[in-house]
């Protein structure tokens, strides 16, 4: 990626192909109102009324569209880089007239070891409006339109720091969910090592697994000192009748932190324990080969000797030379198991 402080152009690094559209909610306490468009001229021409605005924007490939709505917000240059770049790290920061979070989004199938896909969700919060930028096409917040549309927790006379926390709360309350799983699933895993029991390639799973923490980890870790700077930041936008949601928010951050740790510790001891098993497993084995092999070595002597090319072996001319052979060594390997049982096989 060329070096973006040499660069004025703005460039979608990405590869969804979704076309840039535009969902604008702007509401009141006495009702909302929802327009969509690819033009943003037709949205920004319908913030102008004045009231509360969130506006979600779908495909980021049209970087001027996406230039006009942040320039009509006064957003930086550097921020819509960032939200250009979706590969960039989850953070958030305070940038003074308005507030920017770049979060990981998650999509997972039924099991944690079904397809596994992330995004980057952009949300900024300034005064009077909320912007989320997205790549795709989704219903993400969905439930956050509908609490809007019916006016829960009287959503609409609150100022829009108060449906920013909900946004974030939407995102990071999905981590929660998303981290107990891994852990759930873990716990599954460990009953089946305890057990003993390999069904399937635990290895495997285990892998699996260990490769959703650590996409997860990189998509939460960084908002951790994030978060707390900006909770205890004193700017405006946040405002004190609010920061309780806020401090709601943070304890889902925190949670899904304690659980990927605990995860993290689960890894290594279930790691441990695999290993552990399969040496055991190992030993197993070795012992059984070796006890047959035992059994063995006092027969193969026996029939070293009796196998020696010397004229005068009087066995070989005896009427009952070869059981008298077979009784030696059926006796032989009789009294070495006898043994081996008493010893326990051990």
């Amino acid at each position: 990626m060329a070096n973006n402080l040499l660069n004025d152009r703005f460039s979608y690094y990405g590869d969804s192909p979704t076309h840039t559209h535009m969902h604008l909610c702007t509401y009141g306490a006495g009702g909302m109102k929802m327009t969509s468009s690819d033009n943003p001229e037709e949205i920004l021409k319908a913030v102008a009324g004045g009231e509360k605005t969130w506006l979600q924007v779908h495909g980021l490939v049209d970087t001027g569209s996406i230039k006009k709505i942040c320039d009509y917000f006064h957003i930086s240059f550097l921020t819509v880089q960032d939200i250009l770049n979706t590969s960039h790290q989850p953070k958030m920061e305070d940038n003074g007239n308005y507030l920017t979070a770049i979060l990981r989004k998650y999509e997972m199938g039924a099991t944690m070891y079904d397809e596994f896909k992330e995004f980057n969700v952009s949300i900024v919060l300034g005064n009077n409006f909320v912007i989320t930028f997205m790549e795709t096409e989704n219903d993400y917040f969905k439930d956050v339109e509908a609490a809007i549309k019916d006016n829960v927790f009287r959503i609409r006379e609150c100022a829009t720091d108060y449906l920013f926390s909900v946004v974030l709360n939407s995102v990071i309350s999905e981590y929660v969910v998303l981290s107990g799983k891994i852990d759930d699933t873990l716990e599954s895993i460990g009953s089946d090592l305890l057990a003993k029991v390999y069904g399937e390639d635990v290895s495997g799973k285990l892998q699996l697994l260990r490769l959703r923490y650590l996409q997860m980890k990189q998509g939460i870790m960084p908002l951790r000192d994030n978060y707390a700077l900006l909770l205890h930041a004193a700017n405006p936008i946040i405002h004190n009748s609010t920061r309780p949601f806020f401090k709601d928010v943070d304890d889902h951050l925190q949670l899904a932190l304690q659980t990927l740790e605990i995860c993290r510790e689960t890894f290594a001891t279930f790691t441990d324990l695999y290993i552990s098993n399969n040496d055991m497993r190992m030993n197993a084995i070795m012992k059984r080969l070796t006890i047959v092999s035992t059994i063995f070595i006092p027969l193969t002597f026996l029939v070293g000797v009796w196998g020696m090319n010397f004229k005068v072996m009087p066995e070989l001319e005896w009427r009952y030379g070869y059981l008298f052979a077979w009784a030696v060594m059926a006796l032989v390997a009789i009294v070495v198991m006898l043994f081996f049982r008493g010893k326990k096989w051990k």
